[in-house]
């Protein structure tokens, strides 16, 4: 049975250009992030298969193709409400999103300092990856994250609430191997209202450390 679905877009497949084109979110997320749903769903499949028989030679690969399929599909439903043809700019306390700008100063400084780490972050992800904001719960504070593939390099705990796909199949048929201008280029699309949504929803949860 299939735990997981590949979700609808919140716009249409124009909804982000000339940022980006039309053709690559209708592949990223008709074949690509179907493929991830897909892969985790049939992972649970053989991990249930290999419960039945008490079969567990295979019990590494599984357990990370599950982790590698299931954190694509997060990240990539994140992604797409992440972005908006009407976003870009900054978080500003007039447009309702000013506890989120605050923290952004508070945890980086300023928010230009807050771009310039999450932009080279995710440029210089070496081969696939994102760049994320996260809120860290033991902290409080918001941190950037440089993931590789879907789920390596990530503080336990932590609530990816902006992500940047820095995978090749997120950008290179329109801007070639110049992921810089890619990254770049996301900033004009961010959906600020979303990431703040996502940070209050973060702050609600209890440190992982605790009594």
């Amino acid at each position: 049975m299939a735990i997981y679905t590949l979700p609808e877009l919140p716009y249409d497949y124009a909804a982000l250009a000339p940022v980006i084109s039309p053709e690559i979110i209708e592949l990223h997320h008709d074949k690509h992030h179907a493929a991830y749903v897909k892969g985790a769903n049939d992972t649970l499949d053989q991990l249930a298969e290999a419960r039945d028989k008490d079969a567990w030679g295979a019990i590494n690969g599984l357990e990370k193709n599950l982790a590698f399929h299931l954190s694509g599909h997060i990240l990539h439903s994140i992604y797409w409400h992440n972005m908006t043809g009407d976003g870009g700019g900054e978080p500003l306390d007039k447009d309702g999103v000013g506890e989120l700008a605050d923290a952004i100063a508070e945890s980086f400084g300023s928010f230009a300092k807050f771009k310039a780490q999450l932009t080279k972050a995710s440029a210089t992800t070496q081969g696939s990856g994102w760049g994320v904001l996260a809120y860290e719960p033991v902290s409080g504070r918001l941190i950037v994250e440089q993931v590789y593939d879907h789920q390596g390099n990530v503080g336990q705990g932590s609530v990816p609430i902006l992500v940047f796909d820095a995978w090749e199949h997120a950008f290179y048929l329109q801007y070639k191997n110049q992921k810089v201008d890619f990254i770049e280029a996301m900033w004009q699309v961010v959906n600020w209202q979303d990431v703040a949504k996502r940070y209050e929803q973060a702050k609600g949860r209890t440190s992982l450390i605790a009594p």
